[in-house]
């Protein structure tokens, strides 16, 4: 990437242009004007246009972006993969959810495995294996380095093991405070947390 300075809100942006350029992609678009994409994701053309001057010259004024060339300029400058390999970890009712949904709207990759302490729901899910948690060593696919956790008990515990097994990313949707190494990188989902923001917005709206 040309600059490395990023800004965080900058980088929260990326993922949602991915997703509305697979979609654009999908749709058969092969070409795209700020404004246009603008209003396909509700954010300013101008601030498009400042995100995107952080990879690098993308497009031309009057012509726009080529849909195709941005896409791969996304997976080859922020080292986005479209098919990362992940692993659940945890297949009760919020596990089953993100089993059901995987695919990611071909933004990310999708889930290839799942584990399990509840030998009741071992097998097949969504043509996903399900696995015994105790194990990941002998079963976790190949090039597979990030797990979703939503396991509710010994989170800390499974952590460690996770990454013991070559997990190097993890995003925690448990309420534990869980601590990892250096070099193990971990993104907490804080559904609570969100709620409680968005309400005290609407209570102190003007």
């Amino acid at each position: 990437m040309k600059n490395k300075n990023v800004p965080k809100a900058t980088l929260q942006r990326y993922p949602i242009y991915l997703k509305a350029l697979r979609k654009l992609q999908q749709m058969g678009v092969e070409r795209v004007m700020s404004r246009q994409l603008g209003n396909f994701v509700d954010i300013e053309s101008t601030t498009i246009r400042r995100d995107f001057s952080f990879i690098g010259t993308l497009g031309k004024q009057g012509y726009g972006y080529d849909v195709d060339k941005l896409l791969d300029v996304f997976h080859e400058q922020l080292a986005v993969n479209f098919d990362e390999k992940m692993v659940l970890i945890g297949a009760g009712n919020l596990g089953k959810a993100l089993l059901n949904y995987n695919r990611w709207n071909h933004v990310v990759g999708e889930i290839v495995a799942a584990y399990e302490t509840d030998t009741d729901k071992l097998g097949y899910f969504n043509n996903i294996p399900v696995y015994h948690l105790n194990s990941v060593k002998e079963t976790l696919p190949k090039d597979a380095r990030i797990a979703i956790l939503t396991a509710s008990h010994d989170v800390q515990e499974t952590v460690d093991y996770l990454i013991d097994c070559g997990i190097v990313g993890i995003v925690n949707f448990t309420h534990d405070h869980i601590q990892v190494p250096k070099g193990v990188f971990l993104k907490t989902i804080d559904v609570v947390s969100t709620i409680q923001e968005l309400v005290y917005q609407v209570n102190n709206m003007r």
